[in-house]
């Protein structure tokens, strides 16, 4: 039986992640990065969803790279499902995994909003 908001809410989840984990985990099957430095992805479950990563693109970040349109255009989906960029493109980020930023499938759908667009 999966655990209901209640009990995830008892753990001390706030009540949007309570929700989410309680509705079942979603995976990152695509992602754009759009002019705006947001990203419409779309996940498992059918649901594309818009992500504002405006504020993490602060400098002295791990996200400050690609506070450059070209370089944050770089984004994909790794492996685990993660939205992930690789600071140097030519760089193999399976190999060097300081190479490799990203964020979890889980926090992008929780902070994010339902995106109807294409």
């Amino acid at each position: 039986m999966p655990n209901t908001v209640e009990y995830y809410l008892s753990k001390g989840f706030d009540q949007k992640a309570a929700e989410y984990f309680a509705s079942g985990r979603k995976k990152i099957v695509g992602v754009v990065a759009n002019d705006d430095f947001t990203l419409s992805i779309s996940f498992d479950n059918g649901e594309k969803r818009l992500f504002d990563v405006r504020p993490y693109l602060k400098k002295g970040t791990v996200f400050e790279h690609f506070s450059n349109i070209e370089d944050f255009r770089r984004v994909y989906v790794d492996e685990d499902h993660c939205i992930a960029w690789d600071i140097d493109p030519i760089i193999d980020s399976n190999e060097v995994w300081s190479n490799k930023v990203d964020l979890c499938p889980d926090s992008c759908y929780i902070d994010s909003k339902p995106f109807l667009g294409v």
